[in-house]
């Protein structure tokens, strides 16, 4: 089994999307700077939900606007939404699996210290399995998958290495 017969095609066009890279970013870096005002899994998880949404939305929007002035408006509105829409849904689907442990967190299944830093680690680990995927759709040879699982991680271990400096 190749790595493109592990995702659906249409699956591994949002995940492997620029929106997809940037939201897991956007996520670890909400972790590390909600934590930092009152250091709860809820006070995290309400952050990063508001401010995915809001970036989510403000991508949609200039996706739009975009498409609206490259056609001069004969895209028309809503099919330059819809399609602002899709180029953009990588950011609220890569954003879930952190979220359901921010989640966790919040019921108490973890605690809320072990819910952030699963957070961020998940988040860096799934940065790195993007970085994998993407380079695989263009290449079967493995050193340039493991480089750009390892660049694609290292932003979010970055993140990771932020938040262990300003909170320990």
């Amino acid at each position: 089994m190749t790595d493109e017969t592990l995702l659906r095609p249409a699956v591994a066009r949002v995940l492997q999307s620029e929106e997809a890279i940037y939201g897991l970013i956007l996520v670890s870096g909400m972790i590390v700077v909600s934590n930092s005002v009152v250091g709860t899994s809820a006070n995290a998880l309400l952050t990063v939900v508001v401010t995915v949404l809001v970036f989510f939305a403000a991508h949609v929007y200039a996706g739009t606007l975009a498409r609206l002035a490259a056609t001069d408006g004969a895209a028309g509105f809503l099919p330059s939404v819809r399609a602002s829409v899709m180029h953009s849904l990588g950011m609220l689907v890569a954003a879930v699996p952190p979220l359901v442990i921010l989640l966790m967190g919040t019921t108490r299944v973890f605690p809320d210290d072990s819910a952030i830093w699963a957070a961020l680690i998940v988040d860096a680990l799934l940065l790195g399995i993007l970085g994998w995927f993407a380079v695989s759709r263009w290449t079967r040879r493995v050193w340039p998958r493991l480089a750009s699982a390892l660049i694609t991680a290292a932003f979010g271990l970055v993140l990771v290495a932020l938040k262990a400096f300003i909170h320990h």
